[in-house]
């Protein structure tokens, strides 16, 4: 049919308008050229109308989603571009055959405009794909930016190599088996995307990390929540909306902090001490604990320690003139009870967690009496204000049981009165 068409191009040219025969074959070439040029565009625009008016429609109706994010208008354009390039691509020896040195020119140029088609179609697949199981609960907080990079890498890749193929006119085979004389320079070019890579799976395989994870990593100066998670980095969004971005590879090469285990649990941990100036800590007197006997969350506590005490010193005869001999209640003691019965009744406290006081060993700074609970609000801002009502609480009360809190001394406190 085509070369009826040839032949009846010919004889119009040649009768009807009197054309020199030596420039039948030129000018016939041109207008068969414009010809399929015209008719590809027609088909172009008109597939791109057709596609964009019934894909549309037709995932409209049905109930899922996946439909309407993989036949994107993306896609649809791309393959509005795929056919016409089919086409051309055919007919375009038929149009040429008298002038074969242009054919590799004309096909070369379109072949690599079909693989570039088709790229923009699988790069589209990869995205709706990563879309889709966005959409999925089991997959939402998974590095699924990782493999969808990975996946155009390794389409940008391929499309890469034909092309370069088509160029030199060799066949893929051919780049393919030198690719092993190249693999050092390809390890050195791709070496973050491949250490991001194996970072990802082992990441996802050990659920080490998911995108709303609080991290804190130090060595990058991190502090907040995993906002994205890549093929080769993570961006942290830092308390103070500043972002962070970290190689993938750090999570699994570097020391780093998940708090998720924290927020999963029923509470949030509490682990602050008070130092105790270590002068302050006496013996209780009998006036002492007289005063003591008045607060409330002690003072069953107090009559209780106090007979077992007596009873113990009685027994065994104990010179009670000093204080020292036998057995007597410290008021470092008496505090740290203090604390516990405050904390087991405060309401804030999650009872059942560990909750615990204890002392610490004594440093230059004099003892620690460290306070271990676990709150039961785990948001930050509640949470520190827990604790700050705690230790507002214990400073106050530190002086009634006759105990100091140790402060580094300043340069007023050397000042000749």
């Amino acid at each position: 049919m085509e070369f009826d068409l040839k032949n009846w191009i010919n004889e119009l040219l040649v009768n009807k308008l009197d054309i020199n025969p030596e420039n039948v074959n030129y000018i016939r070439t041109i207008i068969l050229f414009t010809i399929l040029v015209i008719a590809c565009l027609f088909i172009w625009w008109v597939g791109k109308k057709i596609l964009n008016y019934i894909i549309p429609k037709a995932t409209a109706k049905t109930k899922t989603l996946w439909d309407d994010i993989i036949f994107n208008k993306k896609v649809i354009n791309a393959v509005s571009h795929l056919v016409p390039a089919i086409v051309f691509n055919y007919y375009i020896p038929l149009i040429f055959s008298d002038f074969k040195f242009v054919l590799p020119f004309l096909v070369g140029m379109t072949n690599i405009f079909i693989v570039l088609a088709a790229t923009e179609i699988f790069v589209s697949f990869f995205n709706s794909a990563r879309e889709i199981l966005a959409t999925i609960e089991r997959f939402k907080d998974k590095p699924i930016d990782s493999f969808a990079q990975l996946g155009k890498i390794f389409v940008y890749s391929v499309a890469a190599i034909l092309i370069i193929s088509i160029l030199i006119g060799k066949s893929p085979l051919y780049l393919l088996s030198g690719l092993g004389a190249m693999a050092a320079i390809l390890l050195l070019v791709f070496k973050d995307s491949i250490l991001g890579f194996v970072a990802s799976i082992q990441l996802a395989g050990n659920n080490m990390v998911k995108i709303g994870d609080w991290v804190t990593v130090s060595k990058y100066g991190a502090d907040g929540d995993v906002a994205e998670i890549n093929l080769t980095t993570i961006k942290v969004q830092n308390f103070d909306k500043t972002i962070t971005t970290i190689p993938t590879y750090a999570f699994i090469s570097d020391s780093f902090t998940n708090w998720r285990g924290m927020e999963e649990s029923a509470g949030r941990r509490i682990k602050r001490a008070l130092n105790i100036k270590i002068e302050s800590i006496t013996f209780c007197s009998d006036e002492m604990l007289d005063r003591y006997k008045d607060y409330h969350l002690i003072s069953k506590y107090i009559v209780e320690k106090q007979q077992e005490i007596n009873s113990f010193n009685t027994k065994n005869k104990i010179n009670k003139s000093e204080l020292i001999n036998g057995r007597h209640l410290t008021n470092i003691g008496v505090f740290r009870e203090y604390i516990t019965q405050y904390l087991k009744n405060n309401p804030n406290i999650n009872k059942e967690m560990t909750c615990m006081v204890r002392q610490l060993p004594p440093t230059e700074f004099g003892v620690p009496i460290e306070i271990y609970a676990f709150s039961n609000n785990k948001e930050w801002v509640k949470y520190e204000a827990i604790m700050a009502d705690i230790f507002d609480h214990l400073f106050a009360a530190t002086k009634k049981f006759d105990l100091e809190i140790y402060e580094r001394p300043s340069g007023g406190d050397f000042k000749t009165k």
